[in-house]
């Protein structure tokens, strides 16, 4: 499933639900978009296998606070999202 959510006060498209993940995954490209600060980072130095089963590098993790909207049912919540560099059409993978 293709949704729309809003993390950090920026309404990010193309966000991909996908409960057989195991991480919540905010893309380079994406978290480069929203100008967070670098040093708002947490240095994390592991790999994430993707789809294909190549082994991408993650820049570190961070939290933000993400509202999902259901039309009158709003529902924020502090995730946890590892940022890779990989190419991709989405924006953020949610597990």
């Amino acid at each position: 499933m293709v949704i729309s959510v809003d993390i950090d006060r920026f309404t990010i498209r193309k966000t991909l639900v996908d409960q057989g993940s195991l991480v919540d995954i905010l893309y380079w490209k994406t978290f480069k978009a929203m100008r967070i600060p670098e040093a708002e980072m947490v240095p994390y130095d592991d790999h994430v296998v993707g789809f294909s089963v190549e082994r991408v590098g993650t820049k570190g993790y961070i939290e933000l606070y993400t509202t999902f909207d259901q039309e009158k049912n709003n529902k924020t919540i502090r995730i946890r999202y590892l940022v890779i560099d990989a190419n991709t059409s989405y924006n953020v993978l949610l597990d």
